[in-house]
């Protein structure tokens, strides 16, 4: 256990919206904002453009939403442990992983009301999600050496689910990321161990996953907490615990780091924009600035201090790259959950 901030987070829970600040660097068209969600816990973040999700996680039963400024708008209520949550390519379906039902669920981001509710298998605790084309993939796994990558052929009525399709089972459940303009490629990383790998694959005819390549020993660091894809499939990003710093190496060969972008201690995000041209990079951080954005090459953009602690995961660009999204929880008893927007510098 790390020590934690003193007097300025004892502060946040009272103002935590004049707290939120990026350190002094290149101008930013907006000040960054802070909102108090009613959420106790935070699992992930994700952005359909004029409204933001929040999911309260396993000991929740709620997902917020809010507007593209972080006012909150809505919540849906009655979801056993939402965590991951995943947007459909146009924005118009919201997918929820429901780890303590057994279950992912579908929304209209419009409507907000549920569409679909998919059946993934006792015992089976879906808790990542990604989609290339009609396949809906999900990490699954209750147990320790029971994890494994779900499949749901979203092009079949009824839809179709198939499970173990990994071909070799997870330490936990893997974390899933796809690339939104790629659909032949998926990326599995493995939370849990030291030293922690990450697995590529082929998506091939009929949805049939091939194990291309993963990691050579130890690369990429250990306590795997987030990992991303560029949009063309062709760049792999991972945020462990260490090294202090989030790395990228390319996806055809998994084992030296073709860029870095440093963090501080413990990095535990990484969220590439739509477009590609930055790289959000988060840490659980002590005294320092939790979110950072960058070049593909390196090259710092801009630097936040959010006064509580980013929660593993969770950030998320908005569609047009003009926002990035942060939440962060209070460490200091209050319980409380805060969306930061924050303005993001142009690429």
């Amino acid at each position: 256990m790390h020590i934690r901030r003193g007097i300025s987070l004892a502060l946040a829970a009272l103002t935590a919206g004049l707290l939120t600040g990026a350190v002094p660097g290149p101008a930013l068209a907006a000040a960054p904002t802070a909102t108090a969600l009613p959420l106790k816990t935070v699992a992930d973040v994700v952005s359909a453009g004029d409204r933001v999700f929040v999911s309260g996680g396993r000991s929740s039963t709620d997902v917020v939403v809010t507007s593209a400024t972080g006012a909150v708008v809505g919540t849906l209520a009655g979801l056993p442990g939402p965590t991951d949550l995943l947007l459909s390519a146009d924005r118009q379906t919201l997918y929820v992983a429901l780890p303590s039902a057994n279950a992912i669920a579908v929304f209209d981001t419009g409507s907000l009301v549920e569409s679909a509710r998919y059946d993934t298998g006792v015992g089976e605790c879906p808790s990542s999600l990604a989609l290339t084309g009609r396949y809906l993939w999900f990490g699954y796994g209750c147990d320790q050496w029971g994890g494994n990558i779900g499949q749901i052929d979203l092009g079949r009525q009824p839809a179709r689910l198939t499970t173990g399709v990994a071909g070799h089972d997870y330490h936990d459940y893997p974390l899933l990321t796809a690339a939104g303009q790629n659909r032949s490629v998926l990326l599995a990383g493995q939370p849990g161990l030291s030293p922690a790998s990450v697995y590529a694959y082929g998506v091939g005819t009929g949805g049939a996953l091939t194990l291309l390549r993963t990691n050579s020993w130890s690369v990429v660091g250990s306590n795997l907490r987030d990992v991303a894809l560029d949009p063309t499939g062709t760049t792999v990003f991972t945020a462990a615990g260490a090294p202090y710093e989030v790395q990228a190496f390319p996806f055809a060969d998994i084992s030296t780091p073709s860029a870095t972008y440093p963090t501080g201690a413990y990095p535990n995000a990484v969220e590439v924009s739509r477009d590609g041209t930055r790289i959000a990079a988060g840490a659980d951080a002590t005294y320092d600035p939790d979110v950072f954005v960058f070049t593909p090459d390196g090259t710092e953009l801009a630097r936040f201090e959010l006064g509580d602690e980013l929660s593993p995961g969770a950030l998320a660009w908005s569609p047009n790259g003009a926002r990035l999204y942060a939440v962060a929880y209070d460490w200091t008893g209050v319980n409380q959950a805060t969306l930061h927007v924050l303005p993001a510098p142009a690429g």
